[in-house]
């Protein structure tokens, strides 16, 4: 007989759902060297970043479509399918934001300023961490599952959903300096780009927002286990 919930249907539904969050974060990764091509003025290089970004989010698309087509829908899913299904939804999001943030950059050749450029690195590595964080959680869900959602498995998952909430505190914080460093070079910048660059700001942080996101949901399906 099985000794786990998981064993009592014949395919996990949860490695393909690590497998997606992997993809996601991988694709968000590849903003680190697209804007430093970006801020280079380098738009063969960014355009190369721009195209992993695509390729990368169009994987994670197809993961999505599959695990929906295949998701088990009977009696044994020791989760809701709903709750499955809209964690998949909000991982998603995240690589739809990378690809969104890096087409409009390159399909402007925004120009940022370089006395941003100090303060945007680390604020969407920033990002960055809440995405991998959101993997990482992820990536435990299976044993989470095991444990019967007890336990120190749970206590982990807590502490990482935990530090979800505080990654994205410090990305509001220097989302606020970048505005600040922003507003102050106004005058010197392209009216219509100092626009783009605030959305573009705005953009990265919606990947800490989102990656969020799916830390609530996550610890939303274990209140309802």
């Amino acid at each position: 007989m099985p000794n786990t919930l998981l064993g009592l249907f014949a395919k996990s539904p949860i490695k393909p759902l690590e497998e997606h969050i992997s993809k996601v974060h991988e694709c968000c990764e590849n903003l680190v060297p697209f804007f430093e091509a970006v801020f280079a003025d380098d738009w063969d290089k960014a355009a190369h970043y721009r195209a992993n970004i695509n390729t990368l989010e169009k994987e994670a698309d197809k993961l999505k479509r599959n695990i929906r087509l295949n998701l088990p829908s009977g009696l044994f899913m020791p989760v809701q399918r709903s709750d499955l299904l809209e964690l998949l939804t909000h991982q998603d999001r995240i690589a739809n934001k990378a690809k969104d943030i890096s087409g409009r950059v390159v399909g402007r050749q925004l120009y940022i300023p370089k006395e941003l450029h100090e303060l945007f690195l680390p604020y969407l590595k920033r990002c960055l961490d809440a995405t991998a964080k959101a993997r990482e959680a992820i990536n435990e869900l299976e044993d989470l599952l095991e444990t019967g959602f007890r336990g120190r498995e749970l206590d982990l998952v807590t502490n990482m959903i935990a530090q979800l909430d505080q990654i994205e505190d410090d990305t509001d914080t220097m989302q606020i300096g970048l505005r600040q460093g922003l507003r102050a070079l106004e005058s010197q910048i392209n009216p219509v780009d100092v626009m783009f660059l605030y959305n573009m700001i705005e953009k990265v942080g919606e990947l800490a927002d989102q990656a969020l996101r799916v830390g609530a949901r996550l610890e939303l399906m274990i209140f309802r286990a």
